[in-house]
């Protein structure tokens, strides 16, 4: 049978009457085949989402030609055929919801497609089950958070049946669970219906299952293969601004120094496979492994520097008689819609204190109320229930001034491309300290400085048009937006989801570089294994009520009550947790970075190795 979606030297160039054009795709060679599960790959502006929408002919070609199912996309005839057979999930799920009614956006695909009543409901019921969105048929989107949002616009595309389903960065706003049961959802029907899967993403664990991983860099393909062949090409692969699962990174690590541990593993469930069976054929004896094993140390965050270095934390209970907390949710509770029929309680038992210097994490599920728990902190939303106290200031207070504290503490949204509105970069990201007066030469500084932070060199990207970048540059355009302003507190709603994994690196170090300036930071994230790295503290919010406080070590070691939330934990803890069922490493062991995870598993095989006279190879 010929490919399913075909393309032939396709070029694509955003402005092309423009003085400066800019060139998005620059003669991709690609052939998929129907039943095939791809995933795309690339740093932000790589091209992957001009790509992806070329799939459904939602761009023709600058030249040369996309073919799906036969079909010419630059024959205008035929696109109405061409986006029923490819359904495509955008990255920005507000560009996609048309209706204001969640039932009703769901059936709006089927109604096109001239579906009976019946069949409609059926589709509906169904695509909505498939997300876990049926208790909000009948909600108004805009009152959903932004996962649930693209849980509505995946239920609208599955309603469809599409041959070809294109998943552009759809989970980039999901709570783990929520991810895995998308990605389980679109893996059943790539395995049961024959379903063609092409998934753009940053989440280098979403494409281990794929049956082919395609890397783009400037427009071209750069790299392509099969999931294991490609996470062993780790220094292409950071040349091309990506990385590899940690999980793969820790079994490239310790195949480097110990003969015949394999190397090309993906899952955490294989490396800790792995590292039975090596110990097992060292040792001879399991119970001889587990009795060493229980009379090693237990590691700690101490013993092994995370990859990004971590500053001292502050001393909470040495601060908290002399320093009070900057931020303090105490007992709050938020009602959307208050005193209609329609009134919701968003957050009903809210507490949250963040001290000076410290980098918070908030967790939770989709829809828990961390967004708008975390917008009581300028007062973006007051308190209907508790208090909120900024900066030693009750927000419930009318004398408080709210611009002067709104300038102190800087919030970047949830979906930060939403706080954009000039033409241009660099005008965008000097209108908030051209509206504190400053002179010029200082704005000019503040822009350069705070683009730079977020890896959008200066000279290249400020004249550059706003919209015209991709969803992950405007995400750094609307954080460096709000560094540019140098608040005293810096709060941050998912800020990088979206971004590239060099991008998000270079954005952690900077978060830290700001910590050591004095900034204190509050960030929401469903990257687990960004929380570990960088954050002091946790919260975890589940059903609008703060459950869980503590460090990284204290949070992730209970791991089940996380996953009861719909929360997960970093996949080295999971590689952790098996070798600590089998005895292989203590039970209060604490590993929840990279860097312990070496640490531990490097010390069991050397270990198991000396057993038998063999050393680290």
């Amino acid at each position: 049978m010929p490919p399913i979606v075909r393309v032939e030297k396709l070029y694509h160039t955003y402005q092309s009457e423009a003085k400066n054009p800019v060139p998005a795709l620059c003669g991709v060679d690609l052939a998929i085949e129907a039943g095939e599960y791809v995933v795309i790959l690339g740093h932000n502006g790589s091209g992957k989402s001009t790509l992806a929408k070329h799939f459904n002919a939602l761009l023709a070609p600058t030249d040369g030609k996309v073919w799906v199912k036969g079909w010419d996309t630059l024959n205008r005839g035929q696109v109405r055929d061409i986006r029923r057979t490819v359904g495509m999930v955008f990255q920005h799920p507000d560009n996609q919801i048309v209706a204001t009614i969640v039932e009703e956006d769901v059936a709006f695909g089927p109604e096109n497609l001239g579906l009976s009543r019946t069949e409609i409901a059926r589709r509906v019921d169904w695509s909505l089950a498939r997300v876990e969105m049926q208790p909000f048929r009948f909600r108004a989107p805009h009152l959903l958070s932004g996962g649930q949002k693209q849980r509505i616009c995946i239920a609208g595309v599955l309603a469809m049946e599409p041959e070809v389903l294109v998943l552009d960065e759809a989970t980039a706003m999901l709570d783990p669970r929520g991810r895995q049961e998308v990605l389980d959802i679109a893996r059943r029907l790539n395995k049961e219906r024959g379903v063609t899967l092409i998934a753009v993403t940053h989440f280098m664990r979403e494409a281990i299952e794929a049956d082919r991983v395609i890397i783009l860099e400037r427009g071209q393909i750069a790299l392509q293969g099969p999931p294991r062949e490609v996470f062993q090409q780790i220094e292409r692969l950071r040349e091309l601004s990506l990385d590899v699962p940690h999980v793969s990174e820790l079994a490239l690590a310790l195949h480097r120094q110990f003969a015949g541990f394999p190397a090309d593993l993906l899952t955490p469930e294989e490396v800790a496979e792995a590292v039975v069976h090596y110990c097992d054929g060292q040792n001879g004896d399991e119970n001889q492994v587990s009795t060493a094993a229980s009379q090693r140390p237990a590691a700690s965050a101490s013993v092994a520097q995370p990859a990004v270095e971590k500053a001292t934390p502050p001393d909470l209970h040495a601060l908290a008689p002399t320093h009070p907390p900057l931020l303090s949710l105490q007992h709050v509770a938020h009602y959307y819609m208050r005193d209609t029929p329609l009134a919701v309680m968003a957050v009903s038992d809210i507490n949250i204190d963040v001290y000076p210097g410290e980098i918070v994490g908030v967790l939770g599920h989709t829809g828990s109320g961390k967004s708008t728990a975390i917008q009581h902190f300028n007062g973006l939303l007051r308190a209907h229930e508790g208090k909120a106290i900024v900066l030693g200031q009750d927000l419930a207070d009318s004398q408080v001034d709210i611009r002067a504290v709104r300038r102190q503490v800087g919030l970047v949204f949830q979906m930060p491309e939403a706080q954009l509105f000039e033409q241009y970069v660099g005008d965008d990201v000097a209108y908030g300290p051209r509206k504190q007066g400053l002179s010029r030469a200082e704005v000019r500084m503040r822009v350069q400085r705070a683009m730079e932070a977020v890896g959008l060199p200066f000279a290249e990207f400020k004249d550059r048009i706003t919209f015209g970048l991709s969803g992950g540059q405007m995400r750094r355009v609307a954080i460096a937006g709000v560094l540019a302003l140098e608040p005293r507190i810096l709060v941050l709603d998912e800020p990088t989801a979206g971004l590239d994994p060099q991008a998000r690196g270079q954005l952690m170090c900077r978060l830290l570089d700001l910590r050591g300036q004095g900034i204190t930071l509050v960030m929401i994230s469903h990257n687990m294994e960004e929380l570990a790295e960088i954050c002091d503290r946790l919260y975890v919010i589940a059903d609008g009520r703060t459950v869980m406080e503590g460090t990284p070590a204290t949070i992730f070691s209970r791991a089940s009550e996380l996953r009861a939330m719909g929360l997960d934990v970093p996949d080295v803890t999971k590689v952790a947790e098996t070798l600590k069922a089998r005895g292989l490493l203590p039970a209060d062991e604490v590993i929840y970075t990279l860097a312990q995870a070496e640490d531990a598993v490097a010390h069991l095989l050397a270990q198991s190795a000396d057993g038998e006279g063999l050393g680290a190879a």
